[in-house]
């Protein structure tokens, strides 16, 4: 989910009341103290409570820190990164913990969503990408021959690793943009929780809770389709949510072909214009939401069921599907 101007200031104005209230009754309200910036391309946002300022601003610069270097770990775009090196070079040895956690966690949403989370898709992205960069591309997209050829790199249980080592099958490459915003996320919420933060929210590309309001109340996020229009309010405490939608990077002009792939046949044209779940983690609400936007209704609401606490939102021809 994008964090839209529009709701931070239902937000912002939902805590000036809360302050105003306080101070009727002659308590102090904890400050609020803001950071936005971007991480791995996406725009980020801390709203952090906390009545010592120094203290806030400390906490804010480790959390920037924080996600600093795991983008260090995880871009695609920066040459020096794990990954980058990794996809270039096949191998990489004692690669960092924080790699082989979130390769972890693939595997995992892997199993659970029968396959339909893959992050070795990245030759489809770069097949896809070639093609419509050119100024004659076929609108109708790439052959079958060529996606044929590309789906033969693509596989993850051709991805072997363990603490010493992560290695890939020749032509292949990974991309975790499916699931890495959502582990940023949760490791900022992680440093805040070892400092003794609370009643704050993070958006590190997508949003994770920590705990209600300061006044108790819930954290009120608008959920977004295709269409940048906010379709659903959802309340959230002590949990996290995360939406894929496919307008956020189309590879032809006419928006008909995306960024999520299906592993299993090439297709680059998701069933859902967005998809948003909430989770109690925003790893599993990334890598959830990344996977459904291939998968049928039947399918999302199969494997939901089976989840503890998860709600899906979906947008698309049948607009108002929710799996619970």
């Amino acid at each position: 989910m994008i964090a839209s101007r529009r709701r931070f200031l239902r937000i912002a104005a939902s805590f000036a009341g809360y302050a105003a209230l306080r101070a009727d009754r002659g308590l102090t309200a904890p400050a609020q103290h803001l950071w936005r910036g971007v991480a791995l391309g996406a725009d980020c946002e801390i709203q952090l409570h906390h009545p010592d300022a120094l203290a806030a601003d400390r906490l804010i610069a480790a959390c920037v820190a924080e996600a600093r270097r795991l983008e260090a770990v995880f871009s695609l775009y920066r040459p020096d990164s794990a990954l980058c090196r990794l996809n270039r070079d096949a191998t990489l040895e004692a690669p960092p913990a924080d790699l082989l956690r979130l390769l972890s966690e693939c595997e995992e949403m892997h199993d659970l969503t029968g396959g339909a989370f893959d992050p070795t898709v990245q030759p489809l992205w770069n097949l896809y990408a070639s093609h419509f960069s050119r100024a004659d591309a076929d609108p109708v997209g790439p052959g079958p021959a060529r996606i044929a050829a590309a789906l033969a790199h693509v596989g993850w249980k051709k991805v072997a690793f363990d603490e010493s080592r992560v290695a890939l099958a020749a032509g292949m490459a990974l991309t975790l943009n499916g699931i890495a915003q959502g582990y940023i996320t949760d490791r900022v919420c992680d440093l805040l929780r070892r400092e003794g933060v609370g009643h704050t929210m993070v958006d590190m590309g997508e949003l994770r809770a920590l705990d209600a309001r300061p006044d108790g109340s819930l954290w009120r996020v608008g959920l977004e389709n295709g269409k940048r229009e906010i379709k659903h309010i959802v309340e959230l405490a002590s949990r996290a949510v995360a939406t894929s939608a496919a307008a956020g990077t189309t590879f032809d002009t006419s928006g008909k072909f995306a960024h999520h792939f299906d592993p299993h046949t090439g297709a680059a044209r998701p069933i859902w214009s967005s998809v948003s779940v909430i989770a109690r983690t925003a790893t599993r609400a990334d890598g959830l939401s990344t996977a459904f936007s291939m998968l049928s209704a039947d399918s999302i609401r199969q494997i939901a069921s089976r989840l503890e606490d998860v709600e899906v939102y979906v947008s698309g021809p049948d607009a108002g599907i929710r799996a619970q």
